[in-house]
């Protein structure tokens, strides 16, 4: 990949994804191997007039393996002050946050997964208040770069080099690295934005989804949803794009109404191990029942982290014909994955998907039917013969998908 592309990359990067305002602290998470992009997206950061700018570099798998390990779970839940003052002092200089993924979906095979589950679980009471002060004041970013354990786990017929090669090329075509990506980026929010307000206008009561594959189910909208996509507005006015490539219309919906079967259509990528051929059954809201080929225990550990993370927080609407599937490549990696088709997620709710959410406490929007958890966890279902209809309060019954696309 030529050092002219990766540039315009790490441009877009940094101005269009978090939108780095000037005399702006700007923190990039990303993996030691990629140092050569990192210092790239460093430089444009700076070029938009950054006020510092610092790498917080991620502990790489095999290194992770062995703290899970040989900590103790108390060891590995533990909150040191000096993380606590970390995230205060993010509270009050807000940075803007770039997430950089490169790890290999499976990376974690092996781990002990109920340890670290149980060690997250005693860490989030005291992480989550501090979350909540952060919520909606700032702004990020998740791209993407690949490592050659990735590449080779969607390419595994390619020798290394090529498939580096062959899964930056996809990555830039889904993330719009065009010969004028900060024009294609407007040009696609606007398309976006259309089709939100569209959705918004119906005043939906409650979505049906069917498919061939199994998937029959019911979920029910807050009176408070509206729908969102492409670009977000932090409570400050800042516009930032949060996630390149981006294809999807998603709401969260009403916790406690959902019905029926939802059958997965894409491998779930989840704290470094894969989840395959999976299903869901939803009743008053919650999952009773589920079932996966690969990694059921995994499936149901998820699920069980906390009171939440039974019930849905998205529904996220992408047509099958978008460009991240159409480049008829399985990425491995949620980022791209729930961004080539239609897609659900379990777990915690987005409060910027309620309708002037500014103006309620997390306990109001929680009695509106906003879920809280621990957890926010995408599954593909979209399908070629997916459909989905709207029912409006005022009782009619409108296609929004018809055959996996877009019917309006």
């Amino acid at each position: 990949m030529t050092k002219k592309i990766l540039k315009s990359y790490a441009e877009l990067v940094a101005k269009v994804g978090a939108n780095v305002q000037k005399n702006q602290e700007v923190i990039i998470n990303a993996s030691v191997d990629q140092v050569e992009f990192v210092s790239l997206v460093v430089e444009e950061c700076y070029k938009c007039g950054a006020k510092s700018v610092t790498v917080d570099w991620a502990t790489p798998p095999s290194i992770l393996k062995n703290i899970v390990k040989y900590e103790t779970v108390e060891t590995l839940a533990e909150v040191p002050n000096w993380k606590i003052e970390k995230i205060k002092h993010q509270i009050n200089t807000l940075p803007a946050r770039i997430h950089i993924m490169s790890s290999a979906p499976d990376a974690m095979k092996g781990i002990d997964q109920a340890k670290l589950a149980k060690s997250r679980m005693m860490s989030y009471p005291i992480i989550k208040p501090l979350q909540d002060e952060l919520n909606n004041k700032y702004q990020w970013t998740i791209v993407a770069v690949p490592s050659v354990e990735w590449a080779k786990k969607v390419f595994p017929e390619l020798p290394k080099k090529a498939a580096v090669d062959s899964l930056w090329e996809a990555i830039l075509t889904t993330a719009r690295v065009t010969s004028d990506p900060i024009k294609a980026w407007e040009s696609h929010n606007k398309n976006l934005l259309d089709r939100c307000n569209y959705l918004n206008s119906l005043n939906i009561d409650y979505l049906e989804y069917k498919s061939s594959n199994g998937t029959d189910f019911r979920v029910g909208l807050m009176d408070e949803s509206i729908w969102c996509g492409g670009g977000e507005t932090t409570i400050g006015g800042v516009y930032f794009n949060p996630n390149m490539p981006t294809e999807e219309c998603f709401t969260s919906p009403k916790k406690g109404v959902a019905e029926g079967k939802v059958v997965s259509t894409k491998p779930l990528s989840y704290n470094g191990e894969l989840i395959e051929n999976f299903y869901f059954v939803f009743k008053e809201g919650k999952v009773v029942e589920c079932h996966a080929e690969h990694g059921e225990e995994l499936l149901k550990q998820m699920i069980s982290m906390d009171e939440g993370a039974s019930y849905l927080g998205e529904c996220a609407l992408v047509p099958f014909e978008s460009p991240v599937n159409q480049t008829g490549i399985l990425f491995y990696n949620t980022l791209f994955d729930e961004n080539a088709v239609c897609h659900f997620a379990i777990g915690r709710g987005f409060t910027d998907c309620i309708k002037d959410f500014t103006k309620y406490s997390n306990k109001e929007m929680e009695e509106m039917g906003l879920n809280q958890s621990m957890i926010h966890v995408d599954f593909m279902i979209g399908s070629s013969d997916l459909s989905i209809d709207a029912y409006t309060k005022d009782g009619k019954k409108i296609s929004i998908f018809k055959d996996g696309t877009w019917n309006f």
